[in-house]
């Protein structure tokens, strides 16, 4: 096995551009984060390949910028693996592709199994590909050699399962439906904050009472603080189950809380002080929060329709099977023919008159694609026609 290497300088990096500037087609890259272990998602190792130039392993942080690979690769086609986990990374040290090709979202569209890079791979080129190192630390300097490899297969095979998936795609009359789902992945808004997202502390679901709940807003806040000066994972600092421990027993003072067994973490004493403040401002603040976050004007959960709004009850009822119906069709999930929430969303509030043109209209509002339209609009409004006659349909008996 050659010895792979690493490309930490500028010097090295320009000579890199040249390489990929010769090679030919399309540019296969990924990316190599330390999730688990650093408050940061940014990339510590880029993996670019093309065809004629090779693969070329890049020390993100020590390059910093990489404007120039964007500028090259111009608007010739990205080729990436999950794209949307990988672009927000990418952006953020100047790699912003104008046109992608998603294998991870082509095998979905495609039908397939499993979408895993390693599985994709294996289905179409015939080749095992090891994933043992997917979940390392590669802020760790300076990398083994047998993980430099891993990332490098990562990308060599890329823009050959890229070909593969193409003619598949083509076969099934795909190719439309693929590349309007690749432009609006790259077209995608970041996702807006989560309000209170000291609400998706692991276990909080057990917590009881409003005092309690605002201690766990303010550990799990100065918790987040604390790894965000260090750059570290908050659950390696104290875990989620530390955290909800601390707040079921409410300790009265600073020494109870250093004596409590289940408080664990790397940080659970070095910290006691920021610990203990966070409990002293929960038990006294008049910053109270509700309970049960409210969901404003939000479509509740459908569990609750039956009771709250019968015929939108009976809408989703009829939609749901019509849809998944062409989702099986078409050999595809159903979530990649259209999404859950959007057809909840139009079946608690509907359009008026709810015909095919006014719902195709809505559901492209929502963010569907004009091929998601086309493929669901017509039977989502005879749905409709359906429920409004028939109410909802009558319970599966069980087996």
């Amino acid at each position: 096995m050659t010895d792979r290497h690493v490309i930490d300088t500028h010097t090295e990096y320009e000579s890199s551009l040249r390489a990929i500037a010769a090679g030919t087609g399309p540019v296969a890259v990924d990316t190599e984060r330390a999730s688990g272990y650093r408050y940061s998602q940014k990339a510590y190792l880029i993996q670019v390949f093309r065809r004629g130039a090779g693969v070329f392993l890049y020390d993100a942080p020590a390059i910093g910028r990489f404007d120039d690979l964007n500028a090259v690769v111009g608007d010739d086609e990205w080729v990436l693996h999950a794209a949307s986990q990988d672009l927000p990374c990418l952006r953020e040290v100047g790699i912003d592709p104008q046109t992608l090709f998603d294998t991870e979202l082509a095998a979905r569209l495609l039908g397939m199994s499993k979408v895993g890079l390693g599985a994709v791979v294996e289905d179409t080129l015939g080749i095992h590909l090891a994933k043992e190192h997917s979940a390392a630390d590669w802020s760790t300097r300076p990398l083994p050699q047998s993980w430099l490899e891993y990332a490098a297969l990562d990308v060599e095979l890329l823009v050959d399962v890229r070909d593969e998936l193409e003619a598949l795609l083509v076969e099934q009359r795909k190719t439309r439906i693929a590349r309007e789902e690749f432009e609006a992945e790259l077209g995608a808004e970041p996702k807006p904050p989560r309000p209170d997202p000291w609400r998706k502390l692991s276990g909080i679901h057990s917590v009881r009472g409003t005092r309690h709940l605002a201690v766990a807003r303010e550990l799990w806040t100065a918790r987040d603080d604390l790894a965000r000066e260090t750059d570290t994972a908050p659950g390696r600092l104290v875990p989620d189950r530390a955290l909800v421990a601390v707040v079921k027993a409410m300790p009265t003072s600073k020494d109870a809380l250093a004596g409590l067994r289940e408080f664990t973490g790397r940080a659970s004493r070095t910290e006691l002080d920021r610990w203990w403040a966070a409990v002293e401002h929960g038990l006294t603040t008049d910053d109270v929060p509700e309970a049960r976050r409210s969901n404003g004007d939000h479509v509740p959960p459908p569990r609750a329709w039956a009771d709250r709004d019968p015929e939108a009850d009976a809408r989703l009822k009829r939609a749901k099977p019509a849809v998944a119906q062409i989702a099986e069709a078409l050999e595809m999930p159903v979530e990649n023919l259209l999404k859950p929430a959007y057809l909840r969303e139009i079946s608690w509030n509907p359009p008026e008159p709810a015909d095919r043109e006014h719902i195709a209209a809505r559901l492209a509002e929502l963010g569907a694609r004009p091929w998601q339209c086309d493929a669901t609009a017509q039977s989502i409004a005879q749905a409709f026609v359906d429920a409004a006659q028939n109410g909802a349909p009558e319970p599966e008996p069980e087996s």
